[in-house]
Order: C-alpha cells, then structure tokens, then sequence
C-alpha cells in the first residue's frame, strides 16, 4: 500500500484525478470503479475540468458504481444513481448503455446481484476502483465485521453509517436502512485501488486500516492485501499514523527509485 499525504483536500482531487487519467490515457477503453459522497466530488470535479480543457475522452469508458440505497427511486435527490448523474456523467462524454449503478429497486435482490458480478466479469474487470472510507473504517457500504471475501450483495447498514449520511436528509428517519454493494472480494479484484480521505474524523480509521492488521472490523484494511493499492490523504487524516514520517521519506525518495 502506498500512502501519499497532500496538504489539502483540492491537492487529494487533483492527485487522485491524475492517477484516473493516466489509467484512461493508457487505455481508453478502461472499466473505472466510481464511489459516492462528498470525498470524491473534488476529483470528479477535476476529471470534468480534464475532459472540458484537456480533451479527457469518456466515450469507450464503462463504469461500475460501488453502492445504491435500497428503497430510494433513481431520481430521488440522494440516490447515488441521481448523485452520479449530476456531478459526473451528464459532464463528460461517456455512453449511458456503459454507465452501471447498483438497483435499489429490484424485485429480486440476490438475482441483482449475481447479474452484477457477471456485467464486471464481461467487462473485463475493473481497471481502477475508486474508494472513500467511512469514519468507522468500512468501504463502500461493507459495514464493520464484513467478510473480506464478500461479493455484491443487500447489506444493512450500521447506525453510524446512518448518523454519517443523515446529513444529507431533511429527515434522519429518512435515511435508508438497507442498500446494495460491491463486496470487499470484488472490490479487491479491481486492478488498481486509489482511496481518498481528508479531515480529523477519517484519522482513527486510516490508521487502523494502514497501520492495523487486517481485519473485518476495518473492511479497508483489506487494502494491505492488495498489489497495488493507493491512498491520498491530507494531514488532518494522517493526524493518527505511527509512520508518518517515513511515508514522507518515501515520496521524497520516490524520484530516484530504480525503474522496473
């Protein structure tokens, strides 16, 4: 796992952005793993802005979203299938018939989710999976005590989660209980794994995901077993790690590694 800290939030977007464009610039065609809530909206932003002043081409790229509400319409306001739309696809030039985000209201659940696993595999996998981290260390919507070789599936989600996403209801009642998601063996199937965080509220769990042993109860821990996993954070979230300053030394090294 490497672990980069940035000073600020834009230069996580940023950073994150460029290792997203180096994935499509090196293969147009690629399969790119999105997430939702507000730690990926820089990096959306600057991945428009590319497409926008830098000829950034979505036009063979298919998407895979990491998670849906269940019960919720896909117009509905907070429906990841609403917030992608809005903030990222309706921006670029990506094809609808590539764009792929979990049903929350399907008539059968566990048919969903086997169909989703399959639409992956024909795509050839994902490319570059995208990833955010909740405040008690879960991955997309894999709560605490996931199984780390969990696939696609209807997950309930725990009440911190809820108390986290309540702020972006009206109601906290409103917020739903259930929702599909990628599990955390298919989310580690990904070729390439990038997981931004920013602040002083994502700081025990990036620790205990980077620094701790792998474990359920921090389903993104299961980001040290991968190959080739990434992680942008700004100070504030590297508040708690033990290593700091030898992740530093790395990116400062970085430059004169020998080249493989």
């Amino acid at each position: 796992m490497e672990v980069v800290i940035k000073s600020g939030y834009e230069e996580i977007s940023r950073a994150g952005a460029k290792v997203v464009a180096d994935v499509l610039n090196t293969k147009p065609n690629a399969v790119l793993g999105l997430a939702t809530g507000s730690t990926p909206l820089g990096l959306y932003k600057e991945l428009i802005r590319m497409h926008k002043e830098e000829g950034l081409d979505f036009s063979r790229v298919t998407t895979f979203n990491l998670d849906e509400y269940v019960g919720l319409r896909i117009d509905h306001p907070q429906s990841y299938h609403h917030f992608m739309h809005e903030n990222f696809f309706k921006h670029v030039n990506i094809s609808s018939q590539n764009i792929y985000v979990p049903s929350g209201s399907t008539n059968n659940y566990k048919a969903f989710c086997e169909w989703y696993e399959e639409r992956i595999k024909e795509a050839g996998g994902i490319d570059i999976q995208i990833l955010g981290i909740g405040s008690d260390g879960h991955i997309a919507f894999n709560e605490p005590t996931s199984s780390l070789s969990s696939r696609t599936r209807l997950k309930t989600l725990a009440k911190p989660t809820i108390d986290d996403n309540a702020r972006f209801f009206e109601d906290r009642n409103e917020v739903p209980i259930y929702a599909i998601t990628m599990g955390v063996g298919t989310i580690l199937e990904a070729r390439q794994l990038l997981l931004l965080a920013n602040g002083k509220s994502k700081a025990e769990a990036i620790a205990a995901s980077v620094e701790g042993p792998v474990t359920s109860i921090y389903t993104a821990s299961a980001l040290q077993l991968h190959p080739s996993s990434i992680v942008f954070i700004d100070d504030d979230a590297a508040s708690d790690l033990k290593m700091r300053d030898y992740y530093d030394w790395i990116q400062e090294k970085k430059p004169g590694a020998p080249q493989t």
